[in-house]
């Protein structure tokens, strides 16, 4: 590690700092004015982020010195992990606030969301680049602050008010956990740099784990659940359609995304516990199949994406409790770039639907032929995962994600295998599933690979218990997609309708979740 010579990389988030005061101070400042520094601003700090990606790439993570004592102050660390989400929340950030340009243009408010959405950036960065816990909890609690705000942007609307109150009460509860584990970690290091945390638990790896680390990893496991909306704490997410699509396009691209770089960025003291990974899996794993399921249901097309989120938030959680941390850091980049893009043009989905045509097969559908292709899609995984190392013993987190990506694509390999008299089709197909295969596995080895020092190695099969939850993981996106054939071609039977009603209303934990947070906070909204 080098030292670095000056804060530079501070200057993005302390720059998107000044915009929002200014925007405050300046009211009477022209908004195209305060729009353009918040540009210029935003340009600035990718620029930063991407030398800054350069410089941890070719030399090295380095670390300014704490300006406080024993860990507690202002500290900035940059490695390779930190470096990339730099870069990805930077240039997500600046194509936020271009849109916010004209999106809002002509709205008395213009001004106050540019200020807030600002100062939210500016947090959300000193999370990625802080260097120690403490500065890193500020800008947690910061982030979270300037999140409500954007979330009740339109006071008037109910919904936007019910929507920010749950979310509210699941950030505070988080926010206690992380300062408990703060409060832990100190205990057991006597500070909250993270040179001195992320040494001390390579240390402690080797040595065995005392209580207070156990409790430590299970605190910040709870946080990042809390975060990343997962169940049944995930209702808030889906009913956030009331702000600004700016507004969603950062939160669904950028800040959910905090609870999955929080338990990565900790992956060392997390490793500690196994019991917490196993919890982390469970809840994750449950998470992402309830969120895939009701997504199918769903009309709205921003509802839709909000449930696909939750899922990808429970994949992505998932792979960080079967300690592929590689791999959670893969999917967090891919996935932020896909849901802004998601978000900014869901205005257009209709006319995309439109213009699709979707070729319906030649063969009459038979389930011995959905087998058949699941079966194919299982082999081939485990046929190139093997080439890229990943096998049931030494990478069963790495195999059993690529068994589940790849069953993405059964449905056009079994509609290949309908096509009987078109050998070319099924042929076409199955070169399809291998291509991703490839992909995958390739783009899952250089990402262990670049990270490599920085995140634990994904771990070797350990016992039983973790063999029946990656068995049971990929039987249950198995059975997902059994029933995402079935179900739109048996819709019109009374038992698929009983199913269909429950299931698209989420089991109905949103509904209780808003009766209990009406009954003891009640909704009244006010004007603007």
């Amino acid at each position: 590690m080098h030292s670095l010579p000056s804060w530079y990389p501070a200057l993005g988030p302390l720059a998107l700092f000044g915009v929002g005061l200014v925007s405050k101070v300046g009211a009477r400042l022209p908004v195209r004015f305060i729009l353009g520094l918040a540009r210029y601003a935003a340009l600035g700090t990718l620029g930063l982020a991407l030398a800054s990606l350069v410089i941890v790439s070719a030399r090295g993570p380095f670390a300014t010195e704490t300006l406080g004592q024993a860990g507690i102050g202002v500290a900035l660390y940059l490695d390779r992990l930190s470096a990339l989400m730099f870069c990805l929340v930077a240039f997500i950030g600046v194509i936020v606030v271009n849109y916010s340009r004209n999106y809002l243009d002509g709205d008395p408010g213009q001004s106050r969301f540019i200020r807030w959405l600002c100062l939210t950036l500016g947090a959300v960065l000193f999370i990625i680049i802080a260097g120690n816990l403490a500065l890193f909890t500020l800008a947690w609690i910061a982030t979270s602050l300037g999140l409500h705000r954007l979330l009740v942007f339109y006071p008037e609307r109910p919904a936007a008010i019910l929507a920010a109150r749950k979310k509210f009460i699941a950030s505070r509860l988080g926010e206690l956990c992380l300062i408990g584990a703060a409060i832990l970690l100190y205990q057991s290091f006597g500070s909250l740099d993270y040179g001195r945390l992320f040494a001390g638990a390579q240390a402690q790896a080797a040595a065995g784990t005392p209580v207070g680390p156990h409790g430590a990893a299970l605190l910040i496991i709870v946080t990042g659940l809390l975060k990343s909306a997962q169940f049944p704490l995930h209702g808030w997410l889906i009913e956030v359609m009331e702000t600004p699509t700016p507004v969603s396009a950062l939160l669904h691209a950028g800040i959910i995304n905090a609870g999955g770089f929080l338990v990565v960025r900790f992956a060392h003291l997390i490793m500690l516990s196994t019991p917490a990974l196993d919890v982390l899996a469970v809840v994750a794993g449950w998470t992402a199949l309830f969120g895939s399921v009701v997504m199918l249901t769903q009309t709205s097309i921003k509802v839709s994406l909000a449930y696909s989120t939750i899922a990808q938030m429970g994949f992505m959680m998932l792979e960080c409790g079967l300690g592929v941390f590689s791999a959670a850091v893969l999917h967090i980049l891919t996935h932020s770039l896909y849901k802004a893009h998601a978000f900014l043009s869901s205005g257009s989905v209709i006319d995309i639907a439109r213009a699709s045509w979707t070729p319906s097969p030649g063969g009459k559908p038979h389930p011995a032929r959905l087998a058949i292709a699941i079966a194919a899609v299982l082999g081939t995984a485990l046929a190139v995962g093997s080439l890229f190392g990943a096998t049931p013993s030494a990478k069963p987190g790495v195999l059993a994600l690529g068994a589940v990506l790849l069953l993405g694509v059964i449905h056009l390999v079994a509609n290949g295998l309908d096509e009987r008299p078109n050998s070319f089709v099924v042929i076409r197909t199955v070169g399809l599933a291998i291509v991703v295969a490839v992909i995958y596995f390739g783009m899952q080895y250089a990402a262990e690979r670049y990270l490599i020092g920085v995140l634990p190695a994904s771990p070797a099969l350990q016992g039983p218990l973790e063999l029946a939850i990656i068995v049971g993981i990929v039987a249950s996106f198995a059975a997902v997609t059994v029933l995402q054939t079935l179900l739109p071609r048996n819709s019109d039977e009374p038992r698929w309708e009983a199913l269909y009603m429950p299931i698209s209303h989420g089991l109905y934990v949103n509904t209780l979740a808003n009766r209990l947070v009406l009954r003891v906070w009640p909704t009244r909204a006010r004007s603007s």
